[in-house]
């Protein structure tokens, strides 16, 4: 993988990555372990309209999360030849 990090909330439709860190207080980092975001779990974006919430796959499930939250889940992002 590249070296290159963005924000989960930059990421396009389709795009996938990993999880690398995660920004907040202990309850929101918390919150995310318990929906499925680890370090190193891989995030696939469904849906992401630039505004509003967007949708990401995460083990397996779908999960909506809102603009600001996805602002603080900074990912690697994966090519396909990985």
């Amino acid at each position: 993988m590249c070296d290159a990090r963005a924000t989960l909330g930059s990421m396009s439709p389709g795009a996938r990555g990993v999880v690398r860190q995660m920004a907040g207080g202990q309850g929101f980092v918390s919150r995310l372990a318990a929906l499925g975001f680890t370090l190193g779990a891989e995030v696939i974006m469904l849906q992401n309209f630039g505004r509003g919430p967007l949708i990401v796959l995460v083990r397996d499930t779908r999960i909506a999360l809102g603009r600001g939250e996805s602002l603080q889940v900074v990912v690697e992002p994966v090519t396909d030849g990985r």
